[in-house]
């Protein structure tokens, strides 16, 4: 059985290029990259979103975000394909499927 033989083993290398390397071997670069709309979700949404918002978890591209009123709930939903846009500005593979949206404590 013959082994290819890693070209970077033995030397250093940034840790930032092993990690990527790793991510995207283990198709797990996807996943992250659609997960980073969690702690991105005020630049992607805005403030006034946020405010009333909380991205709760994404799971197989679909994102579940927690409302505080149900006045928001139903104009977030109105305002749904926007959001969508805002939400994948700038993603490559780790895209939002769809928006759930929650009402929050419930």
């Amino acid at each position: 059985m013959s082994r290819t033989r890693d070209p970077h083993a033995g030397k250093p290398q940034p840790l930032g290029d092993l990690l990527t390397r790793f991510l995207d071997r283990s198709g797990l670069a996807p996943k992250l990259e659609a997960a980073a709309v969690i702690p991105e979700w005020e630049q992607r949404v805005g403030p006034q979103i946020a405010a009333v918002t909380e991205p709760l978890r994404v799971s197989g591209g679909t994102l579940v975000v927690a409302v505080r009123t149900s006045a928001w709930l139903m104009e977030l939903n109105l305002m749904k394909a926007e959001l969508m846009r805002h939400v994948n500005a700038g993603q490559r593979d780790g895209r939002i499927d769809q928006i759930i949206f929650v009402m929050a404590g419930g």
